[in-house]
């Protein structure tokens, strides 16, 4: 892998897997939308977390691959929020990977996704503030 352009973020994952065969095409590259999926499971930790409930992903933007995954590679998925609305939340996100026997790592990608905190009749309610 490329060595990293910019320092991995400062905290701990919210999810970190080892992309596997089931994942990737017949090259061996992991499928995007596997990746994206990961991102989006991120971004649902932090956005349920933060709003103390139910939060539905209604968008996803700015997505470019930077470099590819290989079968075998750990994925390491960062995210934070950078912004809290009445109902809806954006939340940065960013895909890291490491070949498996090696120490540094590289961002593969990211995205930001907005959340809705929603009700248990999947109509927004207000985001709950963290304490």
């Amino acid at each position: 892998m490329i060595e990293p352009l910019v320092p991995r973020p400062a905290t701990e994952p919210v999810i970190r897997v080892t992309a596997m065969p089931r994942d990737a095409n017949a090259y061996g590259d992991i499928f995007g939308g596997w990746l994206m999926s990961l991102m989006d499971n991120g971004a649902g930790f932090i956005a349920s977390r933060h709003s103390r409930g139910r939060a539905v992903t209604i968008a996803m933007d700015g997505m470019q691959f930077l470099q590819p995954v290989k079968i075998g590679d750990e994925v390491s998925v960062y995210g934070e929020i950078t912004k809290v609305g009445r109902t809806s939340m954006t939340i940065a996100v960013e895909a890291w990977g490491r070949h498996r026997h090696e120490l540094d790592a590289v961002k593969v990608t990211e995205a930001v996704f907005t959340f809705v905190a929603v009700d248990e009749n999947g109509r927004p309610r207000p985001v709950t503030q963290e304490k």
